[in-house]
């Protein structure tokens, strides 16, 4: 049995100690007192440990709903139909430079 590092012979002497200073009318009223301010902060540890998890719950639902709204990802065959409807590009009647450049190569 090993408690916060404390093993059973080292609690019994510590007990022996506490018995021999406090008397015997007085340890229980310090025993309660001990367990009443443990059970305090085991108290507030979880009321901490709650409240923490609350607050990392709204920040993960909030950065969710930053993603959330970002655009739907449209399907690879939405894409392929909608390329498939539209009419290739008409052709520029204007020639470009390249186009110019072309030409006085070839002469």
């Amino acid at each position: 049995m090993n408690f916060l590092g404390v093993g059973l012979p080292e609690m019994l002497v510590i007990f022996a100690v506490a018995l021999l200073v406090f008397g015997p009318r007085k340890l229980p009223e310090i025993g309660r007192t001990l367990a009443k301010t443990l059970r305090s902060l085991q108290d507030a540890s979880r009321e901490f440990e709650a409240q923490l998890n609350k607050e990392a719950q709204e920040l993960e639902k909030a950065t969710r709903g930053t993603t959330a709204a970002a655009p739907p990802k449209a399907s690879r065959t939405a894409v392929t139909e909608s390329v498939a409807d539209t009419p290739p590009p008409e052709t520029d009647p204007v020639p470009s430079a390249a186009d110019d450049a072309q030409t006085a190569d070839a002469a």
